[in-house]
């Protein structure tokens, strides 16, 4: 933080400031006693991503191109310190073994598999992306 402030960086301290922040209140938030997991950190960060690309969506349907590329920025600096992300290719075979396991055959099995999933892929993958590969794979 203290170098984007020397190099006056200000998308990067834009970005870091809010990661401390939600940090900050998810460790004083009522049961969390001060600490916080890796886990549970990788899983504000994500949070905190899901919430720009929410916004970015907004500002983009609105026509906000200034707004938008702010939020694009913060999520640059976000995912920095968020796991490799898999893609939907790296995700099949992953998925594949999850519906082998469960023995799901049908689109309606689809809670039983987003559970294992979720579980297993926690922090390498969005929640959308692991939903779109798991209808993709239970609808063939």
């Amino acid at each position: 933080m203290k170098d984007a402030m020397k190099s006056k960086d200000e998308k990067s301290l834009r970005g870091l400031r809010a990661i401390k922040a939600a940090i900050i209140l998810a460790k004083t938030a009522e049961g969390a006693g001060g600490q916080l997991s890796e886990a549970d950190e990788v899983k504000l960060l994500q949070k905190l991503v899901k919430q720009r690309k929410e916004s970015l969506e907004i500002y983009q349907k609105q026509d906000r191109p200034d707004l938008a590329q702010k939020e694009m920025e913060e999520i640059a600096v976000i995912e920095q310190f968020l796991p490799k992300q898999l893609s939907q290719e790296e995700l099949k075979p992953i998925i594949s073994k999850i519906i082998e396991q469960t023995g799901a055959a049908s689109p309606a099995d689809m809670g039983k598999v987003m559970g294992a999933a979720n579980k297993e892929l926690a922090g390498r993958a969005d929640g959308k992306t692991i939903s779109a590969v798991v209808k993709e794979l239970l609808n063939k």
